[in-house]
């Protein structure tokens, strides 16, 4: 299995996602790594990015959801997915995929925006973000979980709305590379 955790800037796609690798003893990817440096160098100079800019950094992240699948591996991946053709684009074809869109509000991001100096993504890109923001359709394979608490909170309601009956393989040895 795949799991995309989704999301704005600032609603803790990262942090949870690490916490959910680990817990359930997955791979794990943070999609800013797929980022070309031109669409870093972009963001730090407070230039939003356009559907042509992500495209390659969509393919990146795609291709790390395929050489997971192709292993037989199961792996955590962050990614914004703002709008419905990137969430189309990274879960199509690909059943063994599901994404999880963490909800925030506007104040939670800037807050925590503003509590990661140094990040290549400043907060003064926020409003272009939320205005590329195509939330999830109810028709859409995504699930929306509020993550305005502490992060371990998020990641326990992810947990219980994916596997109700209890996590998958507590007990399972790590997978290599996981966390």
């Amino acid at each position: 299995m795949i799991l995309i955790v989704a999301g704005v800037a600032g609603s803790g796609k990262t942090t949870v996602g690490a916490l959910l690798a680990g817990r359930l003893r997955w791979h794990f990817a943070d999609a800013d790594t797929f980022h070309p440096a031109a669409n870093v160098a972009k963001m730090r100079a407070g230039v939003p990015l356009t559907d042509e800019d992500r495209a390659p950094w969509l393919r990146a992240v795609a291709d790390w959801m395929d050489a997971r699948i192709a292993a037989g591996q199961s792996g955590v991946v962050t990614c914004s997915a703002l709008k419905r053709a990137y969430r189309d684009q990274l879960l199509s074809g690909r059943p063994a995929a599901t994404m999880v869109f963490l909800q925030v509000s506007r104040d939670v991001l800037v807050s925590r925006l503003n509590s990661r100096p140094g990040h290549f993504f400043p907060e003064k890109l926020l409003d272009s973000q939320l205005a590329d923001l195509e939330p999830p359709g109810q028709d859409e394979r995504v699930c929306t979980v509020l993550a305005d608490g502490e992060p371990e909170q998020t990641a326990a309601k992810i947990i219980a709305l994916l596997w109700p009956d209890g996590e998958p393989n507590p007990e399972a040895p790590p997978a290599p590379g996981a966390l």
